[in-house]
This record gives structure tokens, C-alpha cells and sequence, in this order.
């Protein structure tokens, strides 16, 4: 059982999830509100993808204001005709500048303290996770590799000190998920600590990335919606979804002092955060494996567990009120934009790719160079294996990866220095003979070679030599 008396002696750690990010809002605001000793007193918040964007807002006191960002975007892509493959969908820009606009200019300071990101080297799929940032840049770029996937955000990956790195899900999606002192976080159904409770009677986990899955259709239905965003209202109960995973987490290892969800379940009135419910300083935890499992659907009125958060999601799941964007919403308006799409696409295509073109102008020299590499890389390891093949095919053809036996010794001591010439009657050459031969089993003679003996100048019989077509 962990033991949360000495600070800084745990950390949390964010798995990727895409889209259902929002899911550590409300994990992080359950912590924030009920036990903030395991924020404030953590030694370190790893995070992979957009768990990093989760363990960077924690990090920087700022997961309202990600939250909010976060459903901004999605209902960006919800206004989209064709959602996340519209041309206009350019989540590494969006995030980007919302980075450019919200982080403190100090952040690099307070990350190079507490946080730590997971990055995969490109091509080798090496993991690293980074935890000093000299600059307020490189904790944007670091992130920005973090998040970024091949060909679902682009097709060159990011540069972050001189070397490409792509998603660091790939290759550790949840960073030490396997360390005792880590208390790992994910939106999907699992084993990890702080995780949605699957109702599946399936008891298959797969294990990949450093993460362990259930495997079940709610997973599944997670997956997808984590790469192509439901609404924003959805989403929304998903965080709170997390603050009700959070709470159960407490509740069971006792860092509450009121069994809330219990009173959830047998439709008492919970009892309010108040911010200074933290049990257990005095290491008394005490582990209760009766805490009920309860989903969003099972609280009807959300606003008594956590005003504030309720509060910040009903606003930022606000549509806009302009008549025009009422009109674009509505049924009739939909059925309009799509009747269009043959005509309107084109245009957008290319305004938004040429916007694209013009932003990567001033990276173009350095992708070029890149690719340039990249590509002659592919061809010198393509040729080198077909190098191979064609050798390997040739000994086997000419037979001279038989061992043949070692000549008889001369009388003075010294090996013969002559070797037998080897004769490939496929391709008409003589073909090399072996570095080095174990006298162990005598070949027989090819369909073409015999066995002709060689006579002295008196004519009398010396030893057999081994003649082929193309023997001297």
C-alpha cells in the first residue's frame, strides 16, 4: 500500500487520450478540491500526448483554462463539414497557439522542476521523456511532439533540439506505469489507479504501449471518440466522469473523510469540497475495497459535488447565439452545407492549404534537408539488403558454402598455398572460394566435374584433383 507521508516521494502520471483529455480535468479538480496534498506535495507529472497537456496544466495551475481550450476545439472541428478530415483541421496550429498565448513566460522554469514528457525518436521508435526545458519554447515544442501522430497531423514530424520526434505514445504511453510511487491516470478501462470501472464481464487486458487495456466495446468506443470527438456535451460528461474516478480513488486508499459516493448511492445529499478534506497526513490510510462504482448518470444534480466545475462546463459548452451560427447548426442548415460541399470544397481546400504552405515556408530548408536524408537512407538500406539476397542466392548456387577439405600438409611444414578453383556452371564464372574450410565431410563431385588424377613427369599417379568446365 503506498505511503503518502514524505513529500514528493510520489508522482502522477497521464496516459494519451486524445480528445478525451478532458477526462484529467476532472481528475485534477476532484484532487484539487479533496485532497490537494497529492497535487501540491507530487514530486513530478509525467505525461504522454495529450496527457502531457494534462500533466503541463497541473504543472502550471492552469486546467481550467485547458479545459476550456480543449472543448473549444472540439466544437472547431464539430462546426466543420467534414470533421477532422476537413482541410481546415490543423489541431498541432490550434494547440500551438493556445500555448503561445496561455503559458507564464516562467514555465520552463517550473517544468524543468515537475514535469516530465514522453517523446518517441523518429524513425527508431527510441523513448525518451523529458524533464529539463531551457526555454519557454522548448516546453512548447516538446509538447507539440508529444501530440504529434504521423498522418493524422501531418506528414513531417517536429523537430525538438535538432532531432525529429513524433507521438510519445507510441512508444510509452503511460511513463513508469509499472513504479509503486506513481499513481497513473487514464480515461480508458484498465488496471491503472485512478480509471473508469468497466461494467464488461471480460477478463482479457491487452498490453501495449506501456499501458494495459481492457478489452471491450466501451474501450473501443473510447478509442474511436479519442481521434474523432463526439459533442462537446459528451465530452463534458467524461470529465466528470473523472472527478468521480478521482473520488473513488480516495475513497478507497482513505484520503477522504466522508464516504461521498456511498451518500451518492443511497440518494443522501453529498457533502460539498470545501478544499480541506485530506485525510491520511499522518500515513492512517486505510485501504476499503467497498467504495460502489458511480457513473455520471447516477448523479442527478453534479452541481453539489463540484460547483465550480459544473459551472466552468456548462459555460464552455455554450453554442454561439449569432443567428448565423443557429442556422449552420440547425437541420436544414446541415442538409444545406453538404448539398454545397461539391462546389465549396475545392475553394476551402485550397485556401486552407496555401495558409499552410506560407506558415511552412521559413521550416522548408530544414524539412527538405530531412527528407533528402530520410530518403537516401530508405535506398542505401534497400540496396544493401538486396545486396545480400543476391549474394546469399549466388554461394547457393555455385556451392561455396560447402566446407571442402583442407589439402594433405607438406612435407616441409607449410600449407599449400594453392586452392582449387571453383567453377559455377549457371553463370558461366569462376566464383570465390571460401575464407576459411573445416575438413569435415567430403563433397561428392557436381553432375560436371570428375575426378581426373594428375601424373607426375614419370607417370605415375600423384593425387586426384577436383576439374570442372572452367578449369585451368
Amino acid at each position: 500500500m503506498r505511503s503518502f507521508e514524505k513529500e514528493g516521494s510520489w508522482s502522477l502520471s497521464f496516459s494519451g487520450a486524445g480528445f478525451q483529455a478532458l477526462y484529467y480535468v476532472g481528475v485534477t479538480q476532484c484532487l484539487r478540491q479533496r485532497a490537494p496534498r497529492l497535487l501540491q506535495g507530487a514530486g513530478r507529472f509525467y505525461g504522454s500526448s495529450s496527457g502531457a497537456l494534462g500533466a503541463l496544466s497541473v504543472v502550471g495551475s492552469m486546467s481550467a483554462y485547458f479545459g476550456s481550450s480543449l472543448l473549444g476545439m472540439i466544437k472547431h472541428v464539430e462546426q466543420l463539414s467534414l470533421g477532422v478530415f476537413h482541410p481546415a483541421f490543423a489541431p498541432i496550429e490550434y494547440i500551438r497557439q493556445e500555448l503561445q498565448d496561455s503559458l507564464p513566460a516562467d514555465i520552463h522554469i517550473l517544468a524543468s522542476k515537475r514535469l516530465g514528457i514522453s517523446i518517441t525518436h523518429w524513425p527508431d521508435g527510441q523513448n525518451c521523456i523529458v524533464t529539463d526545458f531551457a526555454t519557454r519554447d522548448e516546453v512548447i515544442q516538446a509538447v507539440i511532439c508529444s501530440l504529434y501522430i504521423p498522418f493524422y497531423c501531418g506528414t513531417i514530424p517536429p523537430m525538438f533540439r535538432g532531432e525529429r520526434y513524433i507521438d510519445g505514445g507510441f512508444s510509452n504511453n503511460l511513463p513508469f506505469a509499472d513504479s509503486p510511487s506513481v499513481i497513473t491516470v487514464s480515461p480508458f478501462h484498465g488496471t491503472v489507479d485512478i480509471c473508469p470501472q468497466s461494467t464488461s464481464a471480460s477478463m482479457h487486458e491487452l498490453n501495449i504501449f506501456n499501458v494495459s487495456f481492457q478489452i471491450c466495446t466501451q474501450n473501443l468506443y473510447l478509442g474511436l471518440s479519442s481521434l474523432i470527438p463526439l459533442s462537446p456535451e459528451v465530452v463534458a460528461d467524461n470529465c466528470r466522469q473523472g472527478y468521480l474516478d478521482a473520488l473513488r480513488f480516495l475513497e478507497k486508499h482513505g484520503l477522504t473523510k466522508e464516504p461521498v459516493l456511498r451518500t451518492l448511492v443511497s440518494k443522501e445529499p453529498p457533502a460539498p469540497a470545501d478544499g480541506n478534506q485530506d485525510a491520511g497526513r499522518d500515513g492512517d490510510l486505510s485501504f476499503n475495497c467497498a467504495v460502489p462504482n458511480v457513473l455520471v448518470k447516477d448523479v442527478p444534480n453534479f452541481e453539489q459535488l463540484s460547483p465550480e466545475l459544473e459551472a466552468a462546463l456548462k459555460e464552455a459548452c455554450m453554442r454561439d447565439p449569432s443567428p448565423w451560427a443557429s442556422l449552420c447548426q440547425s437541420g436544414p442548415g446541415r442538409a444545406l452545407t453538404y448539398l454545397l460541399l461539391p462546389c465549396t470544397l475545392p475553394f476551402e481546400y485550397v485556401y486552407f492549404r496555401s495558409r499552410r504552405l506560407v506558415a511552412w515556408l521559413p521550416d522548408v530548408p530544414a524539412d527538405l534537408w530531412w527528407m533528402q536524408a530520410m530518403l537516401r537512407s530508405l535506398a542505401l538500406g534497400i540496396c544493401s539488403k538486396t545486396k545480400d539476397q543476391l549474394l546469399g542466392l549466388v554461394r547457393k548456387v555455385c556451392g561455396v558454402a560447402a566446407p571442402l577439405p583442407q589439402p594433405a600438409p607438406s612435407p616441409s611444414g607449410t600449407e599449400d598455398a594453392e586452392t582449387p578453383d571453383l567453377f559455377c556452371p549457371l553463370l558461366g564464372v569462376a566464383a570465390l572460394p571460401p575464407l576459411k574450410a573445416e575438413p569435415t565431410l567430403h563433397p561428392w563431385p557436381g553432375p560436371e566435374e570428375t575426378l581426373s588424377p594428375r601424373r607426375d613427369g614419370d607417370g605415375g599417379e600423384v593425387e586426384a584433383d577436383v576439374r570442372g568446365k572452367g578449369a585451368k
